[in-house]
């Protein structure tokens, strides 16, 4: 298996796999602040069209993790966890 980051915690995941499939078995159903509104951040459509499980990556992209294929090495947080230009809010 391989593993990325997330706010510092090792996740592994599998050949294929996404972001959000990787962080759901890694018992992490929280994603985080949502962008706006009294929803949590969470996966929920799972297609990418809510935008409920965007998440932010250590060079500032917003990504949605239902879609996105997991890559060794990647580093994400929640959306407001990390400025735009990559160091710590």
């Amino acid at each position: 298996m391989s593993a990325f980051l997330w706010c510092d915690r090792t996740i592994e995941f599998g050949k294929g796999e996404t972001v959000a499939a990787a962080l759901l078995r890694a018992g992490i159903r929280e994603l985080g602040q949502p962008t706006a509104g009294p929803a949590r951040a969470r996966v929920f459509c799972g297609i990418g069209a809510c935008q409920a499980c965007l998440v932010r990556s250590r060079d500032g992209a917003i990504l949605e993790a239902c879609i996105t294929p997991a890559r060794a090495g990647m580093e994400l947080s929640p959306v407001l966890s990390w400025k735009k230009d990559g160091g710590d809010a």
